[in-house]
This record gives C-alpha cells, sequence and structure tokens, in this order.
C-alpha cells in the first residue's frame, strides 16, 4: 500500500506519509500545507470522511491524517502567510513541505557581503553545491515537532532524512499558528 517505511513515533509517520505523497507529485510543486487531525477521532465524528480518505485496515492505527488544505497564495512571502493562520480546534498539528536550495555549511564563509534579497537568492541558485531539497516540517499544538528532507540528488524514501530540529525557523513559525 505504501512505501513509507514504518517509524515509531506518530508524527514521525505523518511526515513520512505527507513526504511520500509530496514525492508522488514530483519535484519543481509549490509549497503544500496540511492539517494533522486525530484518527480516532475524525473516524469517530465522520465516518464517511474517514472512508473516503482510505482510513481502514493499517490506515486505522495512524495517529493523524493529513488534509491538505487550499494552495498557498503565490506572491505572499510564506512567513507572512502563516501568520494569517488560525486553525479550528479539531487540528490537531500541521504541515508544510516547501522545495529550497540549500548550501553546505562550508559556503557560509564564500556569502558576499551586502547582498539584497533578490541577489542572495541569485548567488545561490548559481552556487556549484547547491542541493535542492524537500522540507516536510510538522508540529503539533503541544509543541511537538518532526521533519524530513529530501535530497533531489537521492530522491528515494530510503534518503529520506528525519529529525525533530531539521528545520527549526519553519517549525516555529507553523507552532505560531496554534497561538491564541
Amino acid at each position: 500500500m505504501s512505501n513509507t517505511p514504518m517509524a515509531a513515533n506518530p508524527l514521525t509517520r505523518a511526515v513520512l506519509e505527507i513526504d511520500e505523497y509530496a514525492s508522488g507529485l514530483g519535484w519543481d510543486q509549490p509549497a503544500r500545507l496540511f492539517a494533522l487531525v486525530d484518527t480516532a477521532r475524525l473516524r469517530a465524528e465522520q465516518p464517511s470522511l474517514a472512508g473516503r480518505l482510505g482510513q481502514d485496515g493499517e490506515q486505522a492505527t495512524t495517529a493523524f491524517t493529513p488534509i491538505e488544505q487550499d494552495k498557498i497564495p503565490t506572491g505572499k512571502p510564506l512567513d507572512e502567510f502563516l501568520g494569517t493562520i488560525a486553525w479550528p480546534d479539531a487540528v490537531a498539528g500541521c504541515a508544510l513541505t516547501v522545495e529550497r536550495l540549500m548550501l553546505p555549511p562550508s559556503a557560509e564563509a564564500q556569502v558576499p557581503k551586502d547582498l539584497d534579497e533578490a541577489a542572495l537568492t541569485r548567488w545561490v541558485a548559481e552556487h556549484p553545491e547547491r542541493q535542492e531539497v524537500r522540507m516536510t516540517v510538522a508540529v503539533l499544538r503541544g509543541g511537538a515537532r518532526e521533519s524530513a528532507l529530501r535530497l533531489r540528488a537521492k530522491d528515494s524514501p530510503t534518503e529520506v532524512l528525519t529529525g525533530s530540529d531539521l528545520v527549526p525557523g519553519l517549525a516555529e513559525a507553523l507552532t505560531a499558528t496554534f497561538a491564541d
């Protein structure tokens, strides 16, 4: 059914499921936002929806069901967009997938001084050591967080790196969507 490796942590399983979904769409995709809902609550409160989402059998044991939200508006910085989100109580967490260019830490010392944002973006895009990466970051209301990183150069489910602190800035921005 799924090629996602089994993870012990329910949030890690949700992140890997979203990563697998995004991987199936291919690269060069826009950012995607997901609500994470408690699967048991979904099955109890919305049995017909749970059935349409395939929430039976093996999936019934997963703790969180990711539900993709409307498209993220283009032309608005991601941090500004995230600042406009408020989630209903039924949403236990949220996740975001986004593609970016990444440089190794050794390139930090090479960054020219006084570049504006557009010039810095061009510089990174032209850097010979750049890597394309898809980041999937998820947070729960209680503060738990998890991330998955997939390099385009190593686009395989067995090459996905997971960890709670891989993309701290994005995790903090997603956590802020649950602030009162």
